[in-house]
């Protein structure tokens, strides 16, 4: 299940010694790129708290927006997995796309011709600049795993990903999937 390559499409997960960060503590990361220039990706269990149709007026239903990174957290990003309706998307993996028209999404949602589970939108991205991930992984930041769920992830609950991926793993990260957020206030 541990992969030791990063690329579009992989998970990362947190590992749990990245207490201390407030962006990605317990965050689950898919990679939406991973070449010599970075990588970007989107935190997939880090719900806020507004829908999209409080930031783009233009949407009529309240399909939930998630902190993507820390990075242009001013900027709206999406993923979905309809690339026969969002044209102009990138695909990440496995059936999953990055972008697109958002016009022609914003109007595919008001139709009801795509749902919350067919897409996931985003506020900031996480990025690394060139060689950046790779020294992470070198300290153990982060565990790299298949995406398994292809284009389910879209439905994926956040509230337990990052638990559930710590039971998946097994071994010692057994002990984590039920340790509190904050280990220093057990």
């Amino acid at each position: 299940m541990i992969d030791s390559k990063p690329n579009k499409g992989k998970l990362l997960i947190a590992e749990p010694t990245l207490t201390g960060d407030v962006s990605f503590n317990r965050s689950v990361v898919l990679l939406a790129e991973h070449n010599k220039e970075g990588s970007v990706g989107f935190i997939l269990n880090k719900p806020l708290d507004f829908f999209v149709n409080e930031l783009v007026t233009e949407i009529d239903f309240p399909f939930q927006v998630y902190n993507g990174g820390p990075v242009e957290q001013d900027n709206l990003y999406f993923i979905h997995k309809v690339p026969e309706l969002i044209t102009n998307s990138t695909e990440i993996s496995d059936g999953i796309f990055w972008g697109g028209d958002f016009d022609k999404a914003v109007d595919l949602i008001n139709k009801k011709l795509i749902s919350e589970d067919d897409i996931r939108f985003f506020l900031g991205y996480t990025g690394w600049a060139s060689l950046q991930l790779d020294q992470e992984l070198s300290s153990n930041s982060w565990v790299v795993v298949k995406n398994e769920y292809e284009s389910s992830i879209i439905q994926k609950s956040a509230d337990a990903f990052w638990k559930e991926k710590m039971i998946e793993l097994g071994g010692d990260y057994l002990l984590w999937s039920n340790a509190p957020e904050n280990p220093s206030l057990n």
